[in-house]
């Protein structure tokens, strides 16, 4: 068994560790990865919309399409261990973007807007049920 060293605050009181980092949540590369994340997702989905001509625009739109319904389900899937929250996750969004584009197709209202339009709308709704399942347990922020 490993001993985890920690270290004590610095003797000058700056808030900082001896590596000149602060400590606390939120440091580190992770918050960074977030919001390029959600960035290209953003993107994806307003190049869909206003029917861009970029080449960017189908890589773009295909990674919000995984990444928005994934997102919304690992949220609602807080119990499992954080592989199997991935993995369930992209299934589950790749369920859910094949579901949608059936669905669009036997209608014979195939259109990439309107497909980023509706896994939009299911993702907000999955993702405002498990915020609100949290809330009503008092475990909004514990995962």
């Amino acid at each position: 068994m490993q001993n985890i060293r920690i270290k004590p605050p610095s003797p000058d009181g700056t808030g900082t560790d001896t590596d000149g980092i602060r400590p606390g949540p939120g440091r580190g590369p992770a918050p960074l990865l977030v919001g390029a994340v959600a960035a290209v997702a953003t993107a994806g989905a307003l190049l869909a919309l206003i029917d861009s001509g970029s080449p960017l625009r189908a890589p773009c739109t295909l990674f919000f399409l995984l990444a928005a319904p994934a997102g919304a389900i690992a949220a609602a899937l807080r119990g499992l261990d954080p592989l199997g929250r991935a993995v369930t996750a992209l299934v589950g969004a790749i369920a859910v973007d094949l579901l949608v584009a059936q669905c669009m197709l036997a209608a014979h209202r195939w259109s990439a807007g309107g497909g980023v339009v509706v896994v939009t709308g299911f993702s907000l709704l999955v993702l405002l049920v498990a915020l609100l399942r949290g809330r009503g347990t008092g475990r909004a922020g514990h995962d």
